[in-house]
């Protein structure tokens, strides 16, 4: 039996492996996009009730990556957005990457905080050294700096 993937889920798995987040982390950034979306073409319904519970939720088939948009059981999806609400879940769907990435990051050098990390000096200025991580960049203040140490760019 031969198990064929969507182009769909190719794209998903794709972003998450490029941008080392976790694939529901790319589905949620969708869901909140198309949400917004919907904010910008239907303002006149409600989204969420005074105690932020959400009235509107955004259904995203893994699979086929077909969205719905469903109000209690009723189902909702427009047909369309216009250019305005692509454009506003296009942004959306960044944002919400770029900080499933920061957060990715910072949480894989958490557990190092305090410890030595090679990294690779890319400049440096009258008090600080900048060192590439990989992933991150780093800040070694002058007062942790080694006295008569020379701190070369491209230096490892």
């Amino acid at each position: 039996m031969v198990i064929v993937k969507s182009e769909f889920v190719l794209a998903l798995n794709q972003v998450a492996s490029e941008r080392g987040i976790r694939v529901d982390e790319v589905i949620e950034s969708m869901q909140a996009a198309i949400l917004a979306a919907f904010r910008k073409e239907h303002p006149e319904v409600e989204v969420e009730d005074d105690d932020g519970n959400e009235l509107v939720v955004v259904n995203v088939d893994k699979g086929t990556g077909e969205t719905s948009i469903m109000s209690g059981k009723k189902d909702i999806t427009p047909p369309g957005f216009g250019r305005i609400a692509a454009q506003t879940a296009r942004q959306v769907i960044v944002q919400k990457i770029r900080e499933a990435e920061k957060k990715t990051v910072i949480s894989q050098y958490l557990d190092q905080v305090g410890t030595v990390i090679r990294g690779r000096i890319i400049r440096r200025d009258m008090n600080n050294v900048y060192v590439d991580m990989g992933k991150a960049e780093g800040i070694v203040p002058r007062d942790e700096q080694i006295k008569n140490e020379n701190y070369d760019v491209n230096e490892r």
